[in-house]
């Protein structure tokens, strides 16, 4: 899109989020001359910015087919009435992230997806290439938004985007390097209330974590081996799982490393260079974590774990630990997941929360003694029943298999207080 196109257009931002704050912010800076509307359902925002339209509240979504262009947040579905209703009358319907892509002055972009592992993935690819003394920046899906360092990218640098499935459901342009870490059944119900979106079909969530590679610029498709009967093609690269030397805990990480390790060859950076970023590399916080060894027990934070099946990998890794589950329902499934914690969990610490009677009724269908599980109202009540309960060399993993509302106002603050109380043990 040129910039020209938007001069004297009507524009929406709905959900102002760091996305659209940051586009908003830089078409400002640009002195682009439209008139601007901020769409938001929360009415708590600030309203700082001068010359700009507030619509807030309740009906935050009306008249959007009165606008000529609207930037959606990846919080907002693509399937309301509202935005349907606004396509059929010719309004343009995008996103910050859709017009990032058009306006990159490098085609030297990495875009890292999957269900669990983009944020790792996509952040030791960032090392690896900061340490091969390359211009890079990291952004997307993992707090940084693009348009806050686009001024500063030139034709030879290069750009690693985290995306999650929302931003990639209506992309446009895909990156010129794609990974795909893993695909589990995520996103089926609206668990978080200040984003709402969701998928309603696997089959849904599949085809935009697919729109990675989709479009003509894609030259790699990096994915998992075991997806090969569903991924195929002439620029697919699979990978395993990589055993280089490294601090990341669980045998899910190896695959993480692989990707960024089998893009490393892709670009040509040295192997020694690569091996020696990797074995310092620390990891992001919440992403299984080692927060603490206290009285010989090992305390490990995946608050990020919000899957079935990422904690099912965690349980692998760490067989016969204590583990916290439970929280919001996202709409998996737990019936492996309880029967994986059959086979060798010492405890089953359940937090309260819209998913966990059925987690609970799951555990005791698949022959997990009761006496074995108990309920918590409160992280510190978790962290003080762990430590009760366990033994010199056993393990308490924080990796619950559910989203975070309820008790907690997001993953993060979950993990923030485990390593809280575990610190004050």
């Amino acid at each position: 899109m040129d910039l020209k196109k938007l001069e004297h257009k009507k524009i929406a931002f709905i959900g102002f989020g760091l996305e659209n704050q940051a586009l908003l912010n830089w078409l400002l800076k640009k002195k682009v001359n439209a008139k601007y509307t901020i769409c938001d359902q929360r009415t708590e925002i600030e309203k700082k910015i001068p010359g700009v339209v507030w619509q807030l509240g309740k009906n935050y979504l009306d008249n959007l087919a009165s606008f000529d262009v609207v930037f959606r947040s990846p919080g907002c579905p693509l399937f309301l009435p509202e935005i349907k209703q606004a396509q059929k009358h010719g309004t343009e319907i995008t996103s910050a992230m859709n017009l990032f892509m058009e306006l990159c002055p490098t085609k030297n972009t990495i875009g890292v997806t999957g269900s669990k592992g983009k944020g790792t993935t996509a952040s030791l690819i960032y090392a690896i290439l900061k340490k091969a003394k390359k211009s890079v920046y990291l952004g997307g899906n993992i707090g940084v938004a693009p348009f806050s360092f686009i001024d500063k990218l030139k034709i030879d640098s290069y750009v690693v985007l985290e995306l999650s499935s929302f931003q990639l459901e209506d992309f446009k342009i895909s990156p010129r390097y794609s990974v795909l870490t893993n695909l589990f059944h995520e996103h089926l119900e609206p668990a978080d209330p200040n984003n709402p979106n969701y998928h309603k079909t696997f089959e849904d969530y599949f085809k935009a974590k697919l729109n990675i590679a989709k479009h003509p610029e894609n030259k790699y498709f990096l994915t998992q081996e075991r997806l090969s009967s569903k991924i195929k093609g002439p620029k697919v690269k699979y990978f395993t799982a990589c055993d280089y030397p490294s601090k990341l805990a669980g045998e899910f990480n190896k695959e993480n490393i692989a990707a960024a390790v089998t893009l490393a060859e892709i670009l040509q950076i040295d192997s020694e260079l690569v091996k020696k970023t990797v074995a310092s590399f620390k990891g992001l916080p919440h992403r299984l974590e080692r927060v603490a060894k206290k009285n010989g027990v090992t305390y490990y934070d995946n608050s990020f774990s919000t899957t079935p099946e990422s904690t099912m990998a965690d349980l692998k890794s760490f067989p016969g630990a204590i583990i916290m589950l439970g929280g919001a329902d996202k709409g998996a499934s737990f019936k492996e997941l309880a029967q994986e914690a059959a086979k060798s969990v010492k405890l089953v610490i359940l937090f309260k929360g819209d998913a966990s009677p059925r987690l609970k009724r799951e555990l005791l269908t698949a022959g997990f003694k009761a006496n074995k599980l108990t309920i918590a109202g409160s992280m510190a009540e978790a962290v003080k029943k762990a430590s009760c309960r366990s033994i010199k060399g056993d393990v308490v993993l924080l990796s619950t298999a559910c989203a975070s509302f309820g008790i907690f106002k997001n993953y993060k603050e979950r993990g923030d207080l485990f390593k809280k109380y575990v610190k004050e043990l």
